[in-house]
């Protein structure tokens, strides 16, 4: 199926919760809406579900307006973050329930119902009731009760966030092969730029109701359009340093840090104005602590705080008056207030115009 929101916008009393926006969601895939909290996703999925109208714009499923159309008459499905279970039905008639509201013969019930609870892996459990269950098990059989209805469209709403790390990803890869298929058009929405990546397809970058960005998920991570969308699909978010265009020696652009190095950025057809002001974007895990081979700078930085996260380390620092973050790989000590230099690689960099927009991206992709 396809859905295509034209200039849907959203506001309740004098709060804006949606601005105008157009979005085409992409057919047969997972479409994941990505942004902080209150960046209105749910706020979308709900116009999306028919939950909500729109205080403006209008809502097209295969190129027929659905804008008034309710929840009940809509063809899909939709998962909470809350697991959302009926507490008096065992596992299975839980997951049956919406085909037995189809009036579906009773034999295609127990296949289907047999079919989606193996792949979910709760085939065990149908017998139980919900409150017998861990929170896992739970929030499957929420899924499985989605997802059994077969709906063209399918609107997951957070729905791994209450769930320990290891769940989380079990979860999400069932749901990845569940929906590989192509004939459901799933929206996806999370916090978590990682989730992003992991699940593909195509993202929507969201920040304050207004939609930032819309692409297949990699190229958004290669070329984020703004400062904005960078420092949502990056976590932690993306350093960026100011810097002034100076005449490159050779074929590129060469921009002068603060601190008087200069890095020259060669082989993207990038020309900048003498002067011009700009700012340098470079991920955490691309700032090394050694020497880089071919063009960069090294900098020299103070350290402001050094966290252990599992196998890496993350390095608080500071360049001057400017915060940067160093994601370094291991376990590494370091004495607050003691100074560093790191080095950051002409191949990494993004560079941004001074209002935000992006004027390069590496050709390196990462």
């Amino acid at each position: 199926m396809t859905l295509e929101l034209r200039q849907v916008a959203k506001t309740v009393g004098a709060e804006t919760h949606l601005y105008p926006l157009d979005l085409t969601l992409a057919a047969g895939g997972i479409n994941v809406l990505l942004g902080p909290t209150q960046a209105g996703k749910t706020s979308l999925m709900r116009i999306i579900a028919g939950l909500d109208k729109p205080t403006g714009g209008s809502i097209l499923v295969d190129g027929q307006d659905v804008t008034g159309v309710g929840v009940r008459e809509r063809n899909l499905a939709m998962v909470y973050q809350q697991f959302i279970n009926y507490p008096g039905l065992s596992v299975y008639e839980n997951i049956a329930s919406p085909l037995r509201l189809q009036k579906k013969p009773q034999q295609e019930i127990h296949q289907r119902v047999t079919e989606i609870a193996e792949k979910l892996h709760i085939a065990h459990l149908l017998q139980r009731l919900p409150g017998e269950l861990s929170g896992g098990q739970q929030q499957r059989t929420a899924l499985a009760r989605a997802l059994i209805k077969r709906a063209p469209l399918v609107l997951l709403d957070e729905p791994l966030v209450n769930l320990d790390y290891k769940l989380r990803e079990e979860l999400r890869s069932e749901l990845i092969s569940l929906f590989t298929a192509g004939d459901t058009t799933v929206v996806y929405a999370t916090t978590e730029p990682q989730e992003a990546l992991l699940l593909g397809g195509h993202t929507a970058v969201m920040h304050e109701g207004r939609l930032l960005q819309f692409a297949p998920t990699l190229q958004l991570f290669n070329a984020p359009v703004s400062t904005q969308v960078a420092a949502i699909f990056n976590d932690p978010p993306m350093n960026l340093l100011d810097a002034t265009a100076v005449a490159a020696s050779g074929d590129g652009a060469a921009v002068r840090m603060n601190d008087g190095s200069v890095l020259e950025i060669a082989g993207r057809g990038l020309r900048l104005a003498d002067g011009q002001r700009c700012k340098v974007g470079i991920r955490c895990n691309d700032v090394r602590l050694q020497a880089l081979a071919g063009p960069g700078v090294s900098l020299a930085c103070s350290v402001a705080l050094a966290e252990l996260s599992g196998s890496e380390t993350y390095m608080h620092l500071r360049h001057g008056e400017v915060p940067l973050v160093a994601q370094l790989p291991g376990v590494h000590e370091f004495e607050i207030g003691s100074t560093v230099k790191v080095s950051i690689s002409a191949a990494q960099v993004f560079l941004f115009d001074t209002e935000g927009r992006l004027l390069s991206a590496p050709t390196e992709t990462h």
